[in-house]
């Protein structure tokens, strides 16, 4: 049996005006994050995590921000795409645990459904899906609501 373990992290700004994705699910607050697609810091931390298992670059190699084609693309898209990437390599997802650090909104009522949302893109059951959240207490650009930051690990088996 081979197994590959990877981690991924990801940082974006907080602004007003933009919408705020994670995990998949749009989340209603008075600011989204910035990036140059649609900054779903979840989504990259996990992408990353998938790439990084198996030692195939990073999300900005596959997905570069100086490329027009990635402008505002759904993260979901970027997922799926890692996940055929992992699969061409003959292993599957056993679990991934991710932990988004933002003092607000309060993502407890979305976990469901962004776990429900990353499980179905990644064709895994809900049950190997873990979000966790922690705010910083009101210190750093996190505290200050003025970015978020998700981690990720996932672990791979060889078919």
């Amino acid at each position: 049996m081979t197994l590959r373990i990877g981690q991924g992290i990801d940082f974006h700004q907080l602004a007003r005006g933009c919408e705020l994705w994670l995990g998949g699910v749009l989340i209603p607050h008075t600011k989204g994050a910035v990036g140059h697609s649609d900054a779903d810091v979840l989504l990259h931390a996990i992408c990353d995590a998938l790439l990084g298992a198996l030692a195939l670059g990073d999300i900005g190699q596959h997905f570069p921000d100086t490329d027009a084609k990635y402008k505002g693309i759904d993260s979901k898209i970027l997922l799926k795409e890692c996940h055929d990437l992992v699969q061409q390599k003959g292993y599957h997802i056993v679990n991934i645990d991710s932990t988004l650090l933002l003092q607000a909104p309060k993502i407890k009522p979305y976990v469901e459904q962004m776990c429900n949302t990353i499980a179905a893109i990644l064709n895994i059951s809900k049950e190997d899906v873990s979000i966790k959240a922690t705010t910083t207490e009101h210190l750093s650009f996190i505290g200050r609501e003025e970015g978020v930051v998700a981690t990720a690990s996932v672990l791979l088996q060889k078919e």
